[in-house]
């Protein structure tokens, strides 16, 4: 299977069940991260900042996933990501539940603190 050209191409390629998932989380990273840009990253939806890998996102059958690709991530969040929290860098949420947007924004929010830390130390 071919990686879509787009993230509209790859939301156009979802069984509506699974549709309206990922635009939720599209519309809550955006709205967390407007500075960010959209792009696809292993097949699937992303953002990315300043040219960096920020998150990526997907429609499974089960669940959506969301990829911080950071320990970090855990560690600022602990008890509230835990329960979603499935391997290293992913993030699940059962399909069939509300996606919690709070917590996806909080999510995004430690990516942006992770990667301004980033830039910063690289300036110096």
């Amino acid at each position: 299977m071919a990686a879509p050209p787009s993230v509209d191409a790859y939301l156009a390629g979802l069984p509506d069940d699974r549709r309206a998932g990922v635009e939720e989380l599209r519309r809550t990273i955006r709205a967390a991260a407007p500075q960010a840009t959209e792009a696809i990253a292993y097949e699937m939806p992303a953002f990315r900042l300043d040219g960096r890998f920020l998150v990526s996102y997907a429609a499974f059958k089960n669940h959506y996933s969301l990829f911080p690709a950071s320990a970090a991530v855990v560690d600022a969040l602990g008890d509230e990501i835990r329960p979603y929290v499935a391997g290293k860098a992913t993030i699940r949420f059962a399909a069939g539940k509300p996606i919690p947007s709070g917590l996806v924004t909080k999510v995004v929010q430690v990516r942006l603190a992770e990667s301004a830390k980033r830039t910063g130390a690289e300036g110096e």
